[in-house]
């Protein structure tokens, strides 16, 4: 009984945190908005901006591959850079 008990409390703990990280990914209306919260925009962990005219973006982006997947809609010349600046 002990154990049911440990490990109910486990996952009643662990719930919650997923929620409010699920609850931290916004989805922005269009890249105006999202520069009011990341200047640079949003890029998935690992992403390298490809510029055709060379080059580099005036600010640095949020690496946050979540919100990026949730934004991903907005990276024009997929590069893994959703709204760079």
């Amino acid at each position: 009984m002990k154990i049911v008990a440990i490990l109910a409390a486990a996952v009643a703990l662990t719930l919650p945190a997923q929620a409010d990280a699920a609850a931290a990914v916004h989805h922005f209306k269009n890249c105006t908005d999202m520069h009011r919260t990341y200047k640079g925009g949003v890029a998935r962990r690992g992403a390298h901006d490809h510029r055709a005219g060379g080059g580099h973006a005036k600010y640095r982006p949020h690496v946050s591959t979540a919100l990026y997947t949730a934004n991903k809609g907005m990276d024009r010349d997929h590069d893994g850079i959703a709204c760079e600046q």
